[in-house]
């Protein structure tokens, strides 16, 4: 049997919680081709302690290689420039082990990053999900642009994101539009039950928000100021009757935990509980990308406060809040609250995974160079 014939080894990269939940039905869809073999790499704040999301993922797939990058305790950006290092070099030393045909990664967070860089100087094929995509607040903006630079396959989520990525000089026939996995599952997940409601310290009698605001990697006085807003104005508006995700573990986290101060938080969510609990939400309030993706196709009303969304496509969903203050907060949730169902998204047909998988499929017949090149 010829070399090109036989299986292709995708290496999948998951890092943190977030993207797992994005890289999920890719995964299965790779995983159930008789064409391509699922590599499964484990990296980043998957492996801290605190987190432990790690278990997460084994208990769905098996995983091939876990590589660390991030240390308890340590944060800030020489931190995150310390972790990309440990990344490169521990990712360079799976690779070599597993040997796979083409690593895919997702985003533009620095568990990525470090796998497209050692990967495309090791010579192996890398693509890119989510590639083009604007979320100008944020220090990671830069990252995703390099990994399109250092992508050999591109499966961007929009047409937007698709054309931004032509213009940066990656050749059209590499850039397949496949929509965002971030809706695949969506139909798989049931609304929360009034008890399940009631264990996270809600009244499902009462409306109620969901807050997911993360760290923008801005000085820890913003975004202690950003965070004390949101929390005031939700509490104003649902009188208690709310509940905080753990923030990521990006730089200004400390900030973003000392605002938050004794209110009800939630370390972690499995994805089905995070996106049963998103359906019964009268709004969410934060600034994820959940709530310019997921809560788009679920219809759920969307406060975004403050920059690190700014430039990412959104649908009518959303109601943005580019200079916190507590009554610009309260005034926007007063706004969502309003927002009539059938408000449409630019991110796909709900079959990414499926995209993907068949795209890596063809692409497995002829294979793309390895070696990059301008298109203009």
């Amino acid at each position: 049997m010829a070399a090109s014939r036989l299986p292709w080894k995708i290496a999948v990269v998951t890092g943190c919680r977030a993207d797992f939940g994005l890289l999920r039905p890719v995964m299965r869809a790779i995983a159930v081709s008789p064409v391509l073999d699922l590599q499964v790499i484990v990296t980043g704040t998957h492996l801290l302690a605190e987190v432990n999301t790690r278990d997460e993922v084994a208990t769905e797939f098996e995983i091939d290689a876990e590589v660390a990058m991030q240390r308890a305790g340590e944060t800030g950006r020489i931190a995150d420039a310390s972790a990309l290092g440990r990344g490169v070099t521990g990712m360079a030393e799976a690779l070599a082990n597993l040997k796979p045909d083409v690593v895919l990664v997702l985003g533009d967070r620095i568990e990525a990053f470090a796998a497209a860089s050692a990967a495309s100087v090791a010579g192996i094929l890398v693509a890119h999900v989510h590639g083009g995509d604007r979320a100008e607040g944020v220090a990671d903006e830069a990252m995703r642009h390099a990994i399109t630079k250092l992508a050999h396959i591109h499966f961007p989520a929009t047409a937007q994101s698709a054309e931004r990525i032509a213009r940066m000089g990656e050749r059209e026939d590499a850039i397949h539009i496949v929509g965002s996995p971030a809706i695949d599952d969506l139909s798989a997940f049931e609304p929360l039950a009034d008890g399940q409601l009631c264990e996270l310290g809600l009244d499902p009698a009462r409306p109620f928000a969901v807050v997911l605001h993360h760290p923008t990697g801005l000085d820890d006085a913003i975004e202690f100021e950003t965070m004390s807003a949101v929390a005031a104005a939700t509490d104003a508006a649902f009188g208690g009757n709310f509940v905080i995700g753990a923030p990521n573990h990006d730089p200004g986290r400390a900030a973003v935990l000392r605002a938050i101060g004794q209110r009800r938080m939630l370390p972690h969510l499995p994805r089905q509980h995070f996106i049963g609990l998103l359906r019964r939400a009268a709004v969410l309030i934060g600034n994820s990308s959940a709530g310019l993706i997921e809560a788009a196709a679920l219809g759920v009303p969307v406060v975004n406060v403050g920059p690190r969304q700014a430039g990412r496509e959104r649908g009518g969903n959303v109601f943005d809040v580019p200079a916190p203050s507590p009554s610009a907060v309260g005034q926007a949730i007063d706004r969502a609250r309003c927002l009539k169902p059938g408000t449409s998204h630019p991110y796909g047909d709900g079959r990414a995974g499926e995209h993907i998988a068949a795209t890596l499929v063809q692409l497995h017949a002829s294979p793309p160079s390895i070696r990059k090149r301008i298109s203009y």
